[in-house]
């Protein structure tokens, strides 16, 4: 804060008029919100210039934030407590979403948080958001944070996060957001898949209660371990309650979720600690929502319980609810989260925890559900999260894991048509072929345009068993499973031959996507997975697909430019290759044939529609 001695100076130089009103305003911003900008003495055309060609460079949504981790911030440890930086993403996630709404926002979500390091004092925490989507009236907000130390001048990842906020106008109502126009290629990819986010996130609750549905049947013994200590979960319940005053509020008086989120964090540890009489670490927490707001005055009760213990981590689930005086009986909830702990040892391994022992009834529900959201995060984690290149080919598919599987088939290719460096490779009449040479994948794309809608030619080419009709390479598709109305598994068998002399077959999930907004092409994505109904026969080699499918985008109300992406597999590169460099002209006849089939079916397509 600065001192009554340098008010004074500043008021007597705006008396001598030697200092303008702004001047004063930048120079007590500086100070009070520890800006690494110095105080500029002269106000020269040259420094304007340099300020505004580094603003020009920068999405103009991004905000940085870089904090010194002080002993206030730290921990028993001397690190920095999850719930302090968990505040500061989400103050800097709100300042991104505000610059793109040019209003106020509030938190409405945040997806999972994994983290990957602890942060010691004296380090330093860089913080950068931007917003990634605009939808109506929400927006997705990517934050990234890594930290600093500079003493060693080491930079290392801690974790990623994605945060949804709703703008509100003055009377908090909904205000409709602009389109944010994506710039890099980065931009591109993260704009094109924050809408297979949010589509998971709309279904996060249905496949949660889907897979706690059936888990509850499935798992009916509590876990034994020999030799393991048991600790009932009454022990280690918590409650606290706080009052919300003004600096834990927003200019309109709503509480900052993150503030929400750090005392959450607070008594989840005190759970956690109560079952292993350690001190524990938070790894994760899991996606969540608001329900509602909470505003200055309201008292905040939180309540935080261990529901199970695994090996070597626990799930701690925390809710919070609001009342707006103290004799109120009526509580509002405000939020539930559920946050993953673990008890580091001298050398940073996790330590064998103790066993709980639920009470019967809610206890015992509350026990089977952390284990079912357990399975749903590894899905998440180890198909959603990773990139492609560690995610292999053929992934079991499942009940439980569906809408991660889809998530995924989506965003593959979708970061694939994003990519920048596509080379055109070869030209025949109207067909059209790229290649991208990354470092792991050679991949292509074949385009052209029909005289066809693109919602027609997107119902055409989303039946896998209509392909053989235009394409030579299969010999027929069954539909194994029709998953939902986006996504279904078929069972592939091509004329190909492998390197055994063998017909290939395939199990082939496609998904399949409908423009989320004004730009957006329809998409159907194809990648394999396994079954266990349908296993490789020895008749068949199994083929693999890791990321291909159709982008469609609309012309005109009357044309489409349909284009075919595939990266490439070991197994076809051969074939591949010889048709990007021109010994052979199938990639073109094969599409040429795709367009007679396009145009020759819309018109029964449009009668088919009709009758409907």
């Amino acid at each position: 804060m600065l001192s009554f001695f340098w008010l004074r100076c500043l008021l007597k130089m705006v008396k001598g008029n030697s200092v303008v009103p702004e001047d004063i305003l930048s120079f007590c911003c500086n100070d009070l919100q520890g800006s690494t900008s110095p105080l500029c003495t002269q106000d020269t055309g040259e420094q304007q210039e340099e300020t505004v060609g580094a603003m020009g460079s920068h999405n103009p949504t991004e905000v940085q934030m870089s904090q010194l981790v002080l002993p206030c911030h730290s921990n028993q440890h001397g690190e920095l407590s999850a719930g302090q930086l968990l505040k500061w993403i989400d103050t800097a996630a709100c300042l991104s979403a505000e610059r793109h709404a040019g209003c106020p926002c509030v938190t409405a979500s945040m997806d999972d948080i994994y983290f990957e390091h602890t942060i010691s004092v004296g380090q330093v925490v860089n913080i950068k958001a931007k917003v990634n989507r605009a939808f109506n009236s929400s927006m997705e907000v990517g934050i990234q944070v890594s930290y600093e130390d500079l003493c060693s001048g080491k930079h290392c990842s801690i974790c990623k996060a994605y945060a949804t906020f709703v703008a509100q106008g003055s009377q908090g109502t909904k205000v409709k957001l602009k389109p944010l126009t994506p710039q890099t290629e980065e931009e591109k990819i993260e704009h094109s898949i924050a809408a297979e986010r949010r589509r998971m996130r709309l279904v996060h609750k249905d496949t949660l209660k889907d897979l706690l549905t059936r888990s509850a049947s499935d798992t009916a013994e509590l876990e034994t371990r020999d030799g393991s200590v048991v600790v009932p979960a009454e022990k280690t319940r918590v409650e606290s309650v706080e009052l919300v005053l003004p600096p834990h509020a927003n200019h309109q008086g709503n509480t900052f979720g993150g503030q929400i989120m750090a005392w959450m964090e607070n008594v989840a540890t005190i759970a956690a600690s109560r079952l292993c009489h350690a001190h524990p670490t938070l790894r994760a927490i899991e996606m969540f929502h608001f329900r509602g707001p909470s505003q200055v005055g309201d008292r905040l009760v939180l309540k935080a319980i261990v529901n199970n213990a695994f090996k070597n981590s626990m799930e701690v689930g925390v809710c919070t609810e609001a009342y707006d005086q103290e004799m109120s009986v009526s509580r509002r909830h405000i939020n539930s989260a559920f946050m993953t702990f673990v008890v580091l040892d001298e050398e940073g391994r996790p330590r064998a925890l103790p066993m709980v022992m639920p009470q019967p009834g809610d206890g015992e529900r509350r026990y089977r559900e952390a284990s079912a959201r357990k399975k749903i995060r590894l899905d998440r984690k180890y198909v959603v999260s990773c990139k492609q290149t560690e995610v292999p080919l053929s992934v079991p598919w499942d009940q439980s894991n569906k809408v991660y599987l889809s998530y995924n088939n989506v965003s593959a290719l979708k970061t694939l048509v994003a990519k920048a460096d596509w080379v055109l490779a070869r030209e025949k009449e109207k067909v059209q072929i790229y290649t991208l040479e990354e470092d792991k994948f050679l991949s292509f794309r074949i385009e052209m345009s029909v005289c066809i809608s693109a919602s027609q030619a997107f119902s055409l080419l989303s039946d896998l068993r209509r392909r053989y009709e235009w394409d030579s390479h299969y010999e027929s598709a069954q539909l194994v499973q029709q998953v939902d109305e986006d996504d279904a598994i078929y069972h592939v068998l091509s004329q190909m031959l492998s390197r055994e002399n063998k017909p290939q077959d395939f199990v082939i999930l496609a998904s399949r996507r409908k423009p989320c907004s004004r730009g957006d092409p329809y998409v159907v994505a194809f990648r394999s997975v396994t079954l266990p109904t349908h296993p490789a026969s020895t008749n068949y080699t199994r083929g693999e697909t890791l990321c291909s499918g159709f982008c469609v985008w609309p012309e005109s109300e009357e044309m489409g430019k349909v284009a075919y992406y595939n990266q490439v597999t070991p197994g076809n590169l051969n074939y591949v290759t010889t048709n990007v460099v021109g010994l052979s002209s199938n990639f073109c006849a094969t599409f040429e044939a795709c367009e007679k089939f396009l145009l020759k079916n819309k018109d029964d397509l449009i009668a088919r529609l009709q009758d409907l």
